[in-house]
């Protein structure tokens, strides 16, 4: 017979581990039933981990209370839970007071608020898409369609567009198999959507601007651009096309288009105009438009004096220089202007415009470097959480040192039984220091 004692530990351990289930098992419980009553989960540091296991796709709003940003946000995300929770492919929404558990904002390196991630199957992308409900809804339709939708009618592929909507950029394949486009659309699904059309009319090839098939369609609805492609549809051409395509042509450069520049490895021809909405530069637009399209190995984005001046000035562009001016950028801290092509004339600009690409082809250019920061530091020029935690740390740490160097110096003085009161208190104060969560409205442009 087995000694009872033998089996106490046993028991102890069977206890604990059936508890951890239980516990585990009411949380996902809780969580499930909150999301079908279409409400908004309040995350701490103990049920984090546990929320992104329970669900496929789970969006989290990183917030601070103080945060005007958010307090607007939190409506919207109130409004947009019980429309997403009755999802096909259902999609919870969350919360998470980055200003108190910062252990979390440091483990996904929260730089502001509000920030958004969507959690797909535990893996974070950061949400940069809408945050009214109604647009929110419609961008978040996107992480939980098929890789590549099949469309067997005209009606079907118009409503396919308009579901898309103006967020990411939108390929059709007419009269391709599904089969070609699969690989990328699965390893490009959060950039694009992708489908390919089985059944059209003469009327569709006349409405998407192709005229034989197969051919492959892209469009940037927010821009109004569309292109084709006709092939090859084999090895690296495809990729090519697609990773070109997920840009518009022409672009207007912002905080918001910057980021999507980190993704692509191409030079950008920039135009720096004095005002981007002027009927003078709108013209220009489609002329660079024009010439986009016949120089894919390019990115072509433009800039307004009066809309950015700031980032014009990091290229010598004052309210003083002769504009439109052009210039080739290499996104970091370098950029070329083409000799004898500085500035664009009033007259026939688009002759002029081939003319400063020929001559950039050519090598007639001269290497200047920019007087700000690159794509990296306009887009991280915004004092980031984790500086702020080292600084603080830093001073912590020297802190400290100095209280102990204070205390060695009183123990040497032989009248003095007692360290000094005040100790205490800065090494009281140093550990608060380092533990302090520093954020600071400042710290991100919304």
């Amino acid at each position: 017979m087995k000694n009872p004692r033998n089996q106490i530990p046993f028991l102890v351990f069977t206890i604990f581990v059936s508890s951890l289930c239980f516990s585990s098992s009411t949380s996902d419980n809780e969580f499930s039933s909150a999301v079908a009553d279409g409400k908004v989960l309040e995350l701490v540091d103990s049920n984090f981990d546990s929320a992104i296991a329970s669900f496929d796709f789970l969006l989290v709003d990183f917030y601070a209370p103080w945060c005007g940003h958010c307090k607007r946000l939190s409506p919207e995300l109130d409004a947009a839970a019980p429309v997403l929770a009755k999802l096909e492919k259902p999609i919870a929404i969350a919360k998470v007071n980055a200003d108190k558990y910062t252990r979390l904002a440091r483990k996904y390196e929260i730089d502001g608020f509000p920030t958004m991630m969507i959690f797909m199957h535990g893996v974070p992308v950061e949400y940069h898409g809408p945050r009214k409900a109604e647009l929110l809804v419609r961008f978040l339709k996107k992480f939980v369609a098929p890789d590549v939708t099949l469309l067997e009618s005209d009606s079907a592929i118009s409503n396919f567009i308009e579901m898309a909507g103006a967020n990411f950029p939108i390929f059709v394949g007419f009269g391709l198999n599904d089969s070609v486009v699969s690989e990328l659309a699965i390893k490009y699904k959060k950039r694009a959507w992708f489908s390919v059309a089985k059944d059209f009319s003469e009327d569709a090839m006349i409405t998407y601007d192709f005229d034989k098939v197969p051919a492959l369609v892209s469009m940037h609805q927010s821009y109004d651009e569309r292109s084709v492609f006709y092939g090859p549809f084999e090895g690296d051409f495809l990729e090519d096309y697609i990773k070109q395509s997920m840009l518009p042509l022409t672009m207007p450069i912002n905080y918001e288009t910057l980021k999507l520049l980190k993704d692509d490895e191409r030079k950008v021809v920039l135009t720096i105009l004095e005002d981007e909405s002027n009927e003078k530069s709108v013209q220009l637009i489609k002329l660079l438009r024009a010439a986009a399209s016949a120089n894919r190995d390019l990115v072509f984005g433009y800039v307004g004096l009066k809309q950015w001046e700031d980032f014009a000035d990091t290229f010598g562009v004052s309210k003083k220089t002769k504009l439109p001016k052009m210039i080739v950028w290499d996104r970091e801290e370098e950029y070329l202007t083409v000799v004898g092509s500085e500035n664009l004339e009033e007259e026939d600009q688009g002759t002029q415009i081939t003319r400063f690409l020929e001559g950039y082809r050519e090598g007639r250019t001269e290497k200047k470097s920019i007087s700000g920061p690159s794509i990296m530091g306009f887009i991280n020029s915004l004092i980031s959480i984790k500086s702020v935690y080292l600084l603080v740390f830093i001073v912590a740490v020297i802190m400290l040192i100095q209280t102990i160097n204070k205390q060695d110096d009183q123990d040497e003085v032989p009248h003095r039984s007692q360290a000094h009161p005040n100790v205490d208190q800065g090494s009281s104060s140093a550990s608060e220091s380092e533990n302090k969560p520093v954020y600071r409205p400042e710290d991100k442009e919304d």
